[in-house]
């Protein structure tokens, strides 16, 4: 980070401020009973000086929605993170902002017509015979229907001009921030507050590459071709670049529209069912996962399937997470809290320091509550929110890679929501995460498991021998460096623990290669 930059980050920092101060969001804050009274009249003094320099916004919306709404694209984007980030921002403030919504009036369609033909370096009327106006556009882009030369309707998304300049100003703001919270407030470190933003960052970079998106919708597509109830566009590679994004046009009604739904003779108790577990299987079978399963990114075609559609925001997660996932969510389903417990500590989220069976005490005073009451009333926010408090209680570190995961659920949790007011988020999922449980830790997963060790094995086999060898000789090289006077004995016993490693590279060579030859004539 330029210190040439400074200035410009902290006159973005007054026009923030000022925005929330005009806005109601500083007082929301100056009112947190967290707050000592020195650091409370602070913000308040802070909000009459910075005032002037802020933002009207919209009066309609609550403070705090009114202030991001205002500031900017990149604040919306921030602001629905945070929303997911109870601990961070409070429970009150976490539900405010989850009203955001990315949307903003179209640039100009001379604009984005201009955009494609120099994009995609040909005219526009030789790579579509129709090119119509938008029909949608947010803060990073819009989208055109149009049809090509060869009768294909597709979806046309356009990135608005300049929006990488504009929003790389503001996320660096952000990073400035990030820091300097996280030098000066010593508690704010367990949340990590720059790995935080450094997820922001990295997510909003690659809304800001449409061959990234083209990609991640290509994998998606790939991995989801056998779920019949869960559908993706096909991308046009010919007619997408960094700029722009070609995919096939797929009709059907928004998901939101609960009443054309059951118009249509489509059961919203299924579709609401379907919604959660197609997003499970996803997280867990595939770890590649939409990220921002909104109602305005899902459709139902006439077949009853879910499109889904938008895809610069995806998650992604390791296999070993995906098996810590699964482990603790199937633990809370079955409300084996011991394990749930043992599961933390064996991923390594809760500290050695923490007597586990206090913390397996904790998680049962947050579920069992929620298990006892009505289908209506289980909030997954509301769970993940208490989970958030324990956390914090027992020092624990925010874990980065599960970001974007929480916050899907408790979006993938509305959706169903407004489907079907009944909807047991636990029930839908449990035979999703046990099938998953019984295919990766029963036989096959072990078998599956093996097989791949033995892979790994087999290619490191030959090599082990050499690099033993050279160990050897660094190791009697630096002996002679040593003098006459120093001890052998540390030599011979490496050489002698080496020979174990070096067998079991052989072992593991010839049965890796017996392996694929078995592979091959199967």
């Amino acid at each position: 980070m330029s210190v040439l930059r400074v200035p410009g980050y902290l006159w973005r920092l007054v026009r923030i401020g000022g925005t929330m101060a005009r806005s109601g969001a500083l007082s929301r804050i100056a009112a947190h009973p967290g707050l000592g009274r020195g650091a409370r009249w602070g913000v308040r003094i802070g909000a009459g000086l910075l005032r002037p320099f802020g933002a009207k916004g919209d009066p309609s919306l609550p403070p705090m929605a009114r202030a991001f709404t205002a500031l900017g694209p990149a604040e919306v984007k921030l602001g629905q993170m945070l929303s997911t980030r109870p601990d961070v921002v409070g429970t009150e403030v976490s539900d405010e902002l989850r009203s955001l919504q990315d949307r903003v009036p179209p640039f100009p369609d001379e604009e984005a017509e201009a955009m494609v033909a120099a994009e995609l370096n040909a005219p526009l009327d030789t790579l579509f015979t129709r090119f119509d106006p938008a029909i949608a556009a947010a803060s990073i882009a819009q989208v055109h229907r149009a049809e090509t030369p060869e009768g294909r309707t597709v979806a046309v998304k356009v990135l608005r001009p300049g929006i990488e300049r504009d929003f790389l100003h503001d996320i660096e703001a952000f990073r400035f921030v990030a820091k300097v919270v996280e030098r000066v407030l010593p508690s704010s470190r367990r949340l990590k507050p720059v790995a935080v933003y450094d997820h922001f960052e990295q997510t909003t970079r690659i809304e800001l590459d449409l061959r990234l998106e083209a990609a991640a919708a290509t994998e998606f597509r790939q991995n989801t071709a056998d779920d019949p109830h869960f559908v993706v566009p096909e991308i046009d590679w010919s007619r997408s670049s960094q700029r722009v994004m070609t995919s096939d046009w797929i009709d059907g009604t928004p998901i939101s529209d609960r009443a054309a739904l059951i118009a249509q003779g489509f059961d919203p108790v299924v579709l609401g069912t379907r919604v959660i577990q197609s997003f499970l299987r996803q997280a867990l079978q595939d770890g590649l996962f939409h990220a921002d399963m909104h109602q305005g990114n899902l459709l139902v075609d006439r077949q009853g399937r879910i499109v889904a559609l938008d895809f610069g925001i995806m998650g992604r997660l390791d296999p070993l997470t995906r098996r810590f996932y699964a482990d603790i969510l199937l633990s809370f389903l079955r409300r084996d809290y011991e394990r749930a417990a043992r599961v933390h500590r064996e991923a390594g989220y809760l500290p050695a320091d923490q007597p586990l069976d206090v913390f397996a005490q904790a998680l049962r005073s947050v579920a069992e509550p929620i298990f006892g009451l009505g289908a209506k009333n289980i909030s997954m926010a509301r769970l993940l929110g208490q989970l958030f408090a324990v956390t914090e209680r027992f020092g624990m570190e925010t874990q980065t890679q599960l970001i974007l995961l929480q916050k899907t659920m408790v979006m993938v949790e509305g959706v169903a929501r407004d489907l079907d007011p009944d909807v047991n988020m636990w029930k839908a999922a449990r035979p999703v995460v046990e099938d998953w449980m019984r295919r990766n830790l029963g036989p096959e997963g072990v078998a599956r498991d093996l097989k791949a060790t033995v892979e790994v094995l087999s290619g490191l086999g030959p090599r082990l021998p050499e690099a033993a060898e050279r160990l050897v000789m660094l190791l009697d090289r630096r002996t002679d460096e040593a003098g006459p006077f120093a001890s052998p004995a540390p030599v011979v016993q490496v050489k002698t623990a080496l020979w174990p490693v070096v067998v079991a590279g052989l072992v593991g060579g010839i049965m890796g290669a017996g392996m694929m030859m078995l592979l091959v004539w199967a």
